[in-house]
């Protein structure tokens, strides 16, 4: 499965945010947007999931316009995954993975067995089944954001939009998701996700694509375009990039970049 933006423009009425922005991802693949607030990663998304039409450019999924496509069809085919989510009513865990079959039922339809086992199969392969019959709203951070990427999962998506997935997590709970998301790529899903943090695009995605102004600064290999003066440049911060090469497993060395801000002295 790829997913294909050519040329595209997104923005509300004549406001145009981003401007003729294009990239690819395929399945497997791991994409990361970074930048500054208000760079327009969350409009964007919204684009993509066909909630605004795009002001100028193509959007493809396997070569087909997804603007000839229902909302249910893109539901089909596009998982998302919000920044934060609180339902109003104090829903059980299963019941919020469930929604995730909300694109393939009917207008008046209830989940059938087939829909459950396909939620208790997310379930199981996200390891959060002390979690399934919990209050959603009475959860940690970090289970939250596991419980919307299995809702997500549940809908049998080819392409995965996680905007901001790490947000307001603790450090723990920031490596539990981010090691799901890198699972996921592994079993065949494309993976779009913004961050605002430069190691986990290093760590974890196999393209980045940074925003600056309304348009693309830079893209490219993680290890190419972010660097000290690109990090510089986009967020407006000195940092040092510093690598080394770790034992990761008993048969794998692995170098890894992390960013260290550099504070002035005083």
């Amino acid at each position: 499965m790829k997913l294909d933006l050519i040329n595209g423009s997104c923005g509300y009425g004549t406001d145009v945010v981003l401007k003729e922005i294009s990239f690819t991802v395929e399945s497997g693949e791991v994409l990361c947007f970074l930048g500054p607030n208000g760079t327009g990663k969350t409009t964007l998304f919204k684009s993509i999931l066909g909630l605004l039409k795009l002001m100028e450019g193509s959007l493809r999924l396997d070569g087909k316009e997804l603007s000839t496509l229902s909302r249910a069809q893109i539901a089909q085919l596009i998982g998302y995954i919000p920044q934060a989510h609180q339902p109003p009513f104090p829903f059980k865990v299963i019941d919020v993975i469930l929604m995730g079959r909300t694109a393939h039922l009917g207008l008046f339809s209830s989940p059938s067995k087939k829909d459950y086992e396909i939620a208790e199969e997310v379930i199981e392969s996200l390891n959060i089944g002390h979690l399934r019959n919990k209050i959603y709203t009475q959860i940690s951070g970090g289970e939250k954001q596991l419980v919307l990427i299995a809702r997500a999962l549940t809908q049998k998506p080819r392409i995965l939009v996680m905007d901001e997935p790490t947000a307001a997590l603790d450090f723990g709970n920031q490596l539990m998701v981010l090691s799901q998301i890198q699972k996921l790529a592994a079993k065949g899903l494309g993976i779009i996700m913004a961050s605002h943090f430069p190691d986990h695009a290093l760590l974890y995605s196999s393209k980045v694509i940074m925003l600056k102004k309304g348009g693309v600064y830079m893209a490219g290999d993680p290890s190419e375009v972010i660097n000290e003066v690109s990090l510089k440049n986009l967020y407006g911060v000195d940092v040092k990039i510093v690598s080394a090469n770790l034992q990761m497993s008993k048969h794998c060395r692995q170098e890894v970049k992390v960013c260290i801000p550099v504070l002035e002295a005083g």
